[in-house]
């Protein structure tokens, strides 16, 4: 009986997992066709999945009419900047906060989940004012610390649940055969914590990846845009786009985020405990 109860619900389970795919993929799919659109057929009272005739000219438009591959050099650096420095701070904060269980890292782990709660708007006016002080503003450097700062508090409860979920025993185990803490740290834990550390990675860069609002407020001159702001030019008067380079545009920013998940989802997917004897 519970095998023929079981059927049925793992089929539902099937056909909603399908429906959320198709309902994550339309946007996308859409893109893509838009982006291979010439002009004619994008303004067609009657728009097809597959374009007709599809052609390469909304790229090459999209790159004489905005400097995308400058900006796409910018988000580069401020997302992979972001995302090394977030983990370099969180990650030995993390084991503290898991290992030395107190009111205090309670206090910390609490704060740091009520923290995401806080709106951008309320934050860029200090921001503004401490970046100012600091003449950090249209730099850069400004801006990939505002993203580390927006990153970290996740990034840290991420690694936390990582953390707490090595057992200590193996620490022990090492302490025990004379290694010391820096080495059970580094020989031990370390390659254990890998998969949450480039999960928290990689969150940490598609985060500053796709940011808009601090970098349309903290960068002014063109030479400075990221691309998420850059893609805003194609934006006219009155809510006019240029659809085709805009969807081309759109297209080419979606794919480093598409490729770095790609290569490195094995070792998000991998077993954190791969090989550890059971305690």
């Amino acid at each position: 009986m519970s095998t023929r109860t079981s059927k049925p619900v793992r089929a539902g389970q099937y056909a909603a997992l399908l429906c959320y795919l198709v309902f994550l993929a339309f946007p996308f799919l859409w893109l893509i066709s838009t982006a291979f659109k010439p002009a004619p057929e994008l303004g067609s009272l009657h728009p097809t999945w597959i374009p007709e005739h599809p052609t390469l000219d909304n790229f090459r438009q999209a790159f004489d009419e905005q400097p995308l591959l400058r900006a796409a050099a910018n988000s580069l650096i401020a997302a992979l900047s972001a995302g090394v420095i977030a983990v370099l701070i969180a990650t030995p904060m993390a084991y503290v906060m898991a290992r030395r269980r107190s009111r205090l890292t309670t206090a910390a782990t609490g704060w740091v989940v009520v923290s995401q709660a806080f709106p951008f708007v309320l934050l860029i006016i200090p921001l503004f004012l401490v970046l100012k002080h600091l003449h950090l503003i249209n730099t850069l450097w400004g801006l990939i610390m505002v993203y580390v700062v927006w990153a970290l508090p996740f990034a840290l409860w991420m690694l936390v649940g990582y953390v707490r979920a090595v057992p200590p025993e193996l620490e022990e185990a090492a302490a025990v055969d004379g290694a010391g803490r820096l080495r059970t740290l580094v020989s031990v834990t370390a390659p254990l914590l890998a998969p949450g550390i480039v999960a928290t990675a990689l969150f940490a860069f598609i985060t500053a990846w796709n940011e808009f609002f601090f970098a349309l407020v903290l960068l002014k001159t063109p030479e400075k845009q990221t691309l998420p702001v850059v893609l805003t030019h194609f934006l006219g008067a009155e809510g006019a786009s240029d659809l085709g380079p805009l969807a081309a545009a759109a297209f080419l920013a979606t794919l480093p985020s598409l490729v770095l998940f790609a290569v490195i989802q094995r070792r998000i997917t991998g077993g954190m405990l791969a090989g550890a004897v059971k305690s």
